[in-house]
């Protein structure tokens, strides 16, 4: 059974305090974390704004996570630092470099070392690519992606669009079991998702499997992250086939087995071959 298990908040705790010891490219001293009521919240202080988003990865892989408050700080070491412009020139060339990206279409902003990327582009991953390729750029504190989505395709059709998107999650595998708890809701190029899935990955699949669809321009992602009970072991705990059955079996099976058994014995099914003098 996948999805996220409920657990308790010391044990989730203990659970994304390993995570981001395991996770080599952050120093996860620097990291407070605390929970409340299944909600993470991260606090510290790190040297780059790529530290703060591998951290913010790192918990959203964690079962049990039902929702994320980062209050982390980034101060930039004066071995680090750079001016905005130096920042920003750097940036508008690493977009042009990139082949995800349109080029000279979408602009950079920089303020003491916060960049803001904005502009249009046609899908949604472009947007993802132009905020991934400047993210971890030293002397960056910050970003905000403010670029906007407009669709090459502006008229579609809606009955084809829910279609697509709906067909798009049942053949997604990591949303195998939750694909039927998505309600896919049309308005223009908005496409409102609700529902529920297993995980914060799953949530996050969700949504980018939607951008794909032609003439989206929005998706308004109001799924939630359902916690899932734990499932009960028998005996003889990870075992599958004949032992799974075996350790669920109530007592009147164990006696008509038996019984089975002892009646092939007499029909003669088992018996001892003789010994070779």
């Amino acid at each position: 059974m996948r999805g996220v298990v409920v657990k308790t908040d010391s044990e989730l705790q203990r659970d994304v305090t390993t995570e981001l010891k395991w996770e080599p490219t952050i120093h996860a001293t620097e990291i407070d974390v605390a929970v409340k009521n299944g909600v993470v919240t991260l606090s510290g202080d790190v040297d780059t704004y790529g530290m703060k988003w591998a951290a913010e990865r790192a918990v959203k892989r964690v079962s049990g996570v039902k929702g994320l408050t980062e209050e982390i700080k980034v101060t930039v070491p004066s071995s680090y630092k750079r001016n905005d412009e130096d920042i920003a020139r750097s940036a508008t060339d690493i977009l042009n470099w990139n082949v995800w990206v349109p080029r000279d279409r979408v602009k950079v902003i920089v303020q003491n070392g916060w960049m803001t990327l904005s502009g249009e582009v046609d899908w949604f991953h472009q947007k993802e690519y132009a905020e991934h390729a400047v993210r971890h750029m030293t002397g960056v504190r910050g970003v905000t992606n403010s670029i906007t989505i407009k669709p090459p395709v502006p008229t579609v059709k809606t009955s084809e669009v829910k279609n697509g998107i709906e067909n798009a999650l049942k053949r997604n595998a990591r949303l195998l079991r939750d694909a039927d708890k998505i309600q896919v809701e049309l308005s223009g190029s908005k496409v409102i998702l609700r529902g529920s899935v297993g995980s914060w990955p799953d949530l996050e699949e969700a949504e980018y499997a939607t951008y794909c669809a032609p003439g989206v321009s929005e998706v308004e992602n109001k799924l939630t992250v359902t916690a899932y009970p734990r499932r009960k072991e028998g005996k003889r705990s990870g075992r599958s086939g004949f032992w799974a059955r075996a350790t669920s079996m109530g007592e009147e099976e164990k006696k008509s087995r038996r019984r089975r058994k002892k009646e092939k014995r007499g029909r003669g099914y088992y018996t001892k071959p003789k010994r070779k003098l």
